[in-house]
Protein backbone atom coordinates (compact mmCIF):
# COMPACT_ATOMS: atom_id res chain seq x y z
CA UNK A 1 0.00 0.00 0.00
CA UNK A 2 0.89 3.33 -0.40
CA UNK A 3 1.27 5.90 2.17
CA UNK A 4 -1.61 7.62 3.46
CA UNK A 5 -0.90 11.62 3.27
CA UNK A 6 -1.48 12.79 6.70
CA UNK A 7 1.37 10.53 7.64
CA UNK A 8 3.31 13.68 6.73
CA UNK A 9 1.34 16.06 8.90
CA UNK A 10 -0.62 16.47 11.93
CA UNK A 11 -4.41 17.23 12.21
CA UNK A 12 -7.78 15.60 13.24
CA UNK A 13 -7.52 12.01 11.53
CA UNK A 14 -4.04 11.16 13.18
CA UNK A 15 -5.72 12.63 16.55
CA UNK A 16 -8.03 9.92 16.71
CA UNK A 17 -6.27 7.34 15.65
CA UNK A 18 -4.12 7.87 18.55
CA UNK A 19 -5.25 5.42 20.88
CA UNK A 20 -4.51 2.86 18.41
CA UNK A 21 -1.04 3.63 17.72
CA UNK A 22 -0.85 3.88 21.80
CA UNK A 23 -1.60 0.21 21.54
CA UNK A 24 0.67 -0.45 18.57
CA UNK A 25 3.92 0.98 19.94
CA UNK A 26 2.97 -1.03 23.51
CA UNK A 27 2.90 -3.96 21.08
CA UNK A 28 6.26 -3.16 19.66
CA UNK A 29 7.98 -2.45 22.97
CA UNK A 30 7.02 -5.42 24.34
CA UNK A 31 8.25 -7.46 21.72
CA UNK A 32 11.34 -5.76 21.26
CA UNK A 33 12.22 -6.44 25.16
CA UNK A 34 12.39 -9.91 24.61
CA UNK A 35 15.64 -12.06 25.00
CA UNK A 36 17.28 -13.14 21.24
CA UNK A 37 20.12 -15.26 20.09
CA UNK A 38 23.73 -13.79 20.45
CA UNK A 39 25.64 -15.20 17.39
CA UNK A 40 29.30 -16.05 17.64
CA UNK A 41 29.89 -13.48 14.48
CA UNK A 42 29.45 -9.80 14.38
CA UNK A 43 25.94 -8.49 13.62
CA UNK A 44 25.13 -5.14 11.55
CA UNK A 45 21.52 -3.85 11.45
CA UNK A 46 20.79 -1.50 9.44
CA UNK A 47 17.24 -0.40 10.40
CA UNK A 48 14.95 2.14 10.75
CA UNK A 49 12.07 4.15 13.02
CA UNK A 50 9.63 4.43 9.85
CA UNK A 51 7.70 1.88 7.85
CA UNK A 52 8.36 2.45 4.68
CA UNK A 53 11.89 2.54 2.45
CA UNK A 54 14.32 5.15 3.92
CA UNK A 55 17.43 3.48 1.97
CA UNK A 56 18.33 0.55 4.65
CA UNK A 57 18.92 -1.84 1.61
CA UNK A 58 21.04 0.33 -0.38
CA UNK A 59 23.16 0.82 2.93
CA UNK A 60 23.41 -2.36 3.78
CA UNK A 61 24.93 -3.44 0.39
CA UNK A 62 27.28 -0.06 0.80
CA UNK A 63 28.45 -2.36 4.14
CA UNK A 64 28.55 -5.96 2.66
CA UNK A 65 30.77 -4.27 -0.22
CA UNK A 66 33.33 -2.83 2.45
CA UNK A 67 33.17 -5.81 4.29
CA UNK A 68 34.44 -7.81 1.41
CA UNK A 69 36.85 -5.35 0.53
CA UNK A 70 38.47 -6.15 3.71
CA UNK A 71 38.32 -9.65 3.08
CA UNK A 72 35.58 -10.34 5.43
CA UNK A 73 32.91 -12.93 4.45
CA UNK A 74 29.55 -11.05 5.04
CA UNK A 75 25.99 -12.34 4.42
CA UNK A 76 22.99 -10.73 4.48
CA UNK A 77 19.55 -11.36 6.46
CA UNK A 78 16.50 -10.16 5.32
CA UNK A 79 12.59 -10.40 6.02
CA UNK A 80 11.75 -11.17 2.31
CA UNK A 81 8.85 -8.96 1.87
CA UNK A 82 6.50 -9.55 -0.72
CA UNK A 83 7.85 -13.58 -0.93
CA UNK A 84 6.85 -16.74 0.49
CA UNK A 85 6.97 -17.46 4.03
CA UNK A 86 9.68 -20.21 5.55
CA UNK A 87 13.30 -19.65 6.01
CA UNK A 88 15.47 -20.16 2.97
CA UNK A 89 18.99 -19.21 1.40
CA UNK A 90 18.67 -17.19 -1.78
CA UNK A 91 19.56 -18.66 -4.95
CA UNK A 92 19.59 -16.13 -7.53
CA UNK A 93 19.81 -18.17 -10.19
CA UNK A 94 16.10 -19.52 -9.47
CA UNK A 95 14.44 -17.94 -6.49
CA UNK A 96 12.38 -15.02 -8.19
CA UNK A 97 10.88 -11.80 -6.47
CA UNK A 98 7.86 -14.18 -5.92
CA UNK A 99 9.75 -16.56 -3.63
CA UNK A 100 12.07 -14.57 -1.77
CA UNK A 101 11.10 -10.87 -2.36
CA UNK A 102 12.55 -8.10 -4.02
CA UNK A 103 15.13 -6.52 -1.99
CA UNK A 104 16.76 -10.15 -1.01
CA UNK A 105 17.64 -10.48 -4.98
CA UNK A 106 19.49 -7.27 -5.13
CA UNK A 107 21.37 -8.23 -1.81
CA UNK A 108 22.35 -11.90 -3.31
CA UNK A 109 23.79 -10.16 -5.82
CA UNK A 110 26.52 -9.14 -3.32
CA UNK A 111 27.07 -11.71 -1.07
CA UNK A 112 24.93 -14.54 0.60
CA UNK A 113 21.58 -14.03 1.25
CA UNK A 114 19.17 -15.01 3.91
CA UNK A 115 15.65 -14.57 3.88
CA UNK A 116 12.77 -15.38 6.88
CA UNK A 117 10.80 -13.63 9.85
CA UNK A 118 12.70 -15.66 12.20
CA UNK A 119 15.97 -14.19 12.35
CA UNK A 120 17.52 -15.87 14.94
CA UNK A 121 17.30 -19.13 12.71
CA UNK A 122 18.52 -17.46 9.18
CA UNK A 123 21.09 -16.68 11.45
CA UNK A 124 22.35 -19.77 12.30
CA UNK A 125 22.09 -21.00 8.77
CA UNK A 126 24.17 -18.32 7.64
CA UNK A 127 26.84 -19.03 10.52
CA UNK A 128 26.76 -22.47 9.50
CA UNK A 129 27.33 -21.93 5.95
CA UNK A 130 31.10 -19.78 7.15
CA UNK A 131 29.81 -16.55 7.06
CA UNK A 132 32.11 -14.27 9.34
CA UNK A 133 29.80 -11.18 10.01
CA UNK A 134 26.29 -10.87 9.25
CA UNK A 135 24.26 -7.49 8.05
CA UNK A 136 20.48 -7.51 8.41
CA UNK A 137 18.48 -5.60 6.15
CA UNK A 138 15.63 -4.26 8.20
CA UNK A 139 15.31 -5.21 11.50
CA UNK A 140 15.84 -3.33 14.11
CA UNK A 141 12.54 -4.31 16.08
CA UNK A 142 13.19 -7.67 15.40
CA UNK A 143 14.45 -9.23 18.84
CA UNK A 144 15.25 -12.19 17.59
CA UNK A 145 18.68 -12.05 17.06
CA UNK A 146 21.14 -9.81 19.42
CA UNK A 147 22.58 -7.23 17.17
CA UNK A 148 26.15 -5.46 17.96
CA UNK A 149 26.18 -2.00 15.87
CA UNK A 150 22.67 -0.61 15.03
CA UNK A 151 22.24 1.85 12.25
CA UNK A 152 18.97 4.42 12.28
CA UNK A 153 19.11 4.89 8.26
CA UNK A 154 16.79 8.35 7.87
CA UNK A 155 15.72 9.51 4.48
CA UNK A 156 16.45 13.17 5.01
CA UNK A 157 13.62 14.42 3.06
CA UNK A 158 10.80 12.73 4.71
CA UNK A 159 12.13 12.75 7.96
CA UNK A 160 9.71 10.96 10.34
CA UNK A 161 6.61 12.58 8.82
CA UNK A 162 3.94 13.62 11.66
CA UNK A 163 6.27 12.19 14.11
CA UNK A 164 3.30 9.86 14.92
CA UNK A 165 3.16 6.05 15.89
CA UNK A 166 1.27 3.64 12.97
CA UNK A 167 -1.42 3.71 12.35
CA UNK A 168 -1.87 7.63 12.80
CA UNK A 169 1.79 7.79 11.50
CA UNK A 170 4.86 6.39 9.94
CA UNK A 171 6.25 5.48 13.15
CA UNK A 172 7.09 1.77 13.76
CA UNK A 173 7.98 3.33 17.61
CA UNK A 174 8.51 6.55 19.07
CA UNK A 175 12.04 7.68 17.43
CA UNK A 176 13.64 8.46 21.02
CA UNK A 177 13.13 4.33 21.57
CA UNK A 178 14.75 3.63 18.26
CA UNK A 179 17.15 5.88 18.57
CA UNK A 180 18.61 4.49 22.22
CA UNK A 181 19.30 0.78 20.70
CA UNK A 182 21.47 2.19 18.07
CA UNK A 183 25.17 3.39 17.57
CA UNK A 184 24.44 6.00 15.01
CA UNK A 185 22.62 7.26 12.60
CA UNK A 186 22.30 7.49 8.50
CA UNK A 187 20.96 10.57 7.04
CA UNK A 188 20.48 10.18 3.45
CA UNK A 189 19.61 13.56 1.45
CA UNK A 190 19.60 16.97 2.66
CA UNK A 191 18.19 16.82 6.20
CA UNK A 192 15.05 19.21 5.20
CA UNK A 193 13.35 18.23 8.58
CA UNK A 194 16.36 18.89 10.72
CA UNK A 195 15.82 15.50 12.25
CA UNK A 196 19.38 14.79 13.13
CA UNK A 197 20.85 16.90 15.64
CA UNK A 198 17.54 15.50 18.31
CA UNK A 199 18.58 11.96 17.82
CA UNK A 200 21.24 11.98 20.50
CA UNK A 201 23.42 9.70 18.38
CA UNK A 202 26.79 10.50 16.17
CA UNK A 203 25.67 10.84 12.69
CA UNK A 204 26.74 10.10 9.15
CA UNK A 205 25.48 11.57 6.16
CA UNK A 206 25.19 10.42 3.16
CA UNK A 207 23.69 10.86 -0.51
CA UNK A 208 22.41 8.76 -3.43
CA UNK A 209 23.99 9.49 -7.01
CA UNK A 210 23.04 7.25 -10.32
CA UNK A 211 25.05 4.41 -11.57
CA UNK A 212 25.53 5.95 -14.45
CA UNK A 213 25.38 9.76 -16.23
CA UNK A 214 22.34 10.39 -18.30
CA UNK A 215 22.47 13.90 -19.95
CA UNK A 216 20.42 14.02 -23.24
CA UNK A 217 18.22 11.12 -22.02
CA UNK A 218 14.17 11.72 -22.20
CA UNK A 219 12.77 9.19 -19.59
CA UNK A 220 9.65 8.13 -18.54
CA UNK A 221 10.82 6.84 -15.31
CA UNK A 222 8.36 4.52 -13.06
CA UNK A 223 8.58 2.81 -10.05
CA UNK A 224 7.31 1.02 -7.07
CA UNK A 225 9.25 1.61 -4.12
CA UNK A 226 9.09 3.17 -1.26
CA UNK A 227 9.49 7.09 -2.43
CA UNK A 228 8.95 7.16 -5.86
CA UNK A 229 10.41 10.65 -5.69
CA UNK A 230 13.99 9.28 -4.14
CA UNK A 231 14.27 7.84 -7.59
CA UNK A 232 13.38 11.00 -9.82
CA UNK A 233 15.61 13.42 -8.21
CA UNK A 234 18.55 11.24 -8.43
CA UNK A 235 17.93 10.62 -11.95
CA UNK A 236 17.29 14.68 -12.38
CA UNK A 237 20.12 14.61 -10.59
CA UNK A 238 22.19 12.57 -12.69
CA UNK A 239 21.12 15.05 -16.00
CA UNK A 240 18.15 13.14 -17.36
CA UNK A 241 14.81 15.08 -18.88
CA UNK A 242 12.21 13.70 -16.93
CA UNK A 243 8.75 14.15 -19.19
CA UNK A 244 6.83 11.50 -17.03
CA UNK A 245 6.53 10.01 -13.52
CA UNK A 246 4.55 7.04 -12.82
CA UNK A 247 4.77 5.95 -8.96
CA UNK A 248 3.32 3.04 -7.82
CA UNK A 249 3.24 1.35 -3.93
CA UNK A 250 5.87 -0.16 -2.45
CA UNK A 251 7.48 -4.00 -3.46
CA UNK A 252 4.13 -3.44 -6.15
CA UNK A 253 4.14 -6.61 -8.70
CA UNK A 254 3.47 -5.20 -12.24
CA UNK A 255 0.51 -6.52 -14.02
CA UNK A 256 1.04 -6.86 -18.21
CA UNK A 257 -1.71 -4.29 -18.07
CA UNK A 258 0.20 -2.08 -16.30
CA UNK A 259 3.49 -2.32 -17.65
CA UNK A 260 2.18 -2.20 -21.25
CA UNK A 261 0.73 0.87 -20.27
CA UNK A 262 3.68 2.44 -19.42
CA UNK A 263 5.23 1.37 -22.28
CA UNK A 264 2.87 3.22 -24.46
CA UNK A 265 2.72 6.58 -22.28
CA UNK A 266 6.72 6.83 -23.13
CA UNK A 267 5.97 6.22 -27.12
CA UNK A 268 3.51 9.11 -26.84
CA UNK A 269 6.12 10.94 -25.00
CA UNK A 270 8.74 10.01 -26.96
CA UNK A 271 10.46 8.93 -23.75
CA UNK A 272 12.61 6.30 -22.91
CA UNK A 273 11.43 3.71 -20.12
CA UNK A 274 13.16 4.01 -16.51
CA UNK A 275 13.35 2.06 -13.64
CA UNK A 276 14.86 0.84 -10.40
CA UNK A 277 17.02 -2.13 -9.95
CA UNK A 278 14.49 -3.05 -7.42
CA UNK A 279 11.22 -2.98 -9.68
CA UNK A 280 13.15 -4.71 -12.51
CA UNK A 281 13.16 -7.56 -10.29
CA UNK A 282 9.69 -8.03 -10.53
CA UNK A 283 9.27 -7.54 -13.87
CA UNK A 284 9.63 -10.33 -16.74
CA UNK A 285 12.83 -11.26 -18.17
CA UNK A 286 11.08 -10.02 -21.98
CA UNK A 287 9.65 -6.43 -19.78
CA UNK A 288 12.98 -5.97 -18.42
CA UNK A 289 14.53 -6.07 -22.13
CA UNK A 290 12.40 -3.37 -23.05
CA UNK A 291 12.93 -0.77 -20.13
CA UNK A 292 16.34 0.65 -19.16
CA UNK A 293 17.32 0.11 -15.61
CA UNK A 294 19.46 2.81 -13.76
CA UNK A 295 20.89 1.99 -10.04
CA UNK A 296 21.78 4.06 -7.29
CA UNK A 297 24.90 4.06 -5.20
CA UNK A 298 25.62 5.93 -1.69
CA UNK A 299 28.07 8.57 -1.42
CA UNK A 300 29.33 9.16 1.69
CA UNK A 301 30.27 12.82 3.09
CA UNK A 302 33.28 11.17 5.31
CA UNK A 303 33.21 7.29 3.83
CA UNK A 304 35.90 7.28 7.40
CA UNK A 305 32.85 7.24 9.45
CA UNK A 306 31.52 4.32 8.49
CA UNK A 307 34.13 2.51 8.12
CA UNK A 308 35.53 3.29 11.99
CA UNK A 309 31.75 1.32 12.90
CA UNK A 310 32.72 -1.02 10.56
CA UNK A 311 36.33 -1.75 12.43
CA UNK A 312 34.67 -1.47 16.06
CA UNK A 313 32.27 -3.74 14.81
CA UNK A 314 34.64 -6.32 14.17
CA UNK A 315 37.13 -5.37 16.99
CA UNK A 316 34.47 -5.99 19.57
CA UNK A 317 33.74 -9.67 19.01
CA UNK A 318 37.12 -11.21 18.51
Amino acid sequence: MKAPGFWQRDGVVPRLLAPLAAVYAGATARRVAKAGWRAPVPVICCGNATAGGSGKTTVALDIGARLIARGQRPAFLTRGYGGQRGEKRVDARRDGAAVVGDEALLLAGCAATYVGADRARTARMAVESGAGVLVMDDGLQNPGLVKDVSLLIVDGAAGFGNGRVIPAGPLREPVALAAWRCQAAVVIGEDVHGVAGGLGLPVLRARLEASERLEGSRVLAFAGIGRPEKFYATLAAAGAEIVGRRGFADHHRYSAGEFDAVLREAERLGAEPVTTPKDAVRLTPAQRGRVRVVGVRLVWEDAAGIEALLTAALAGRR
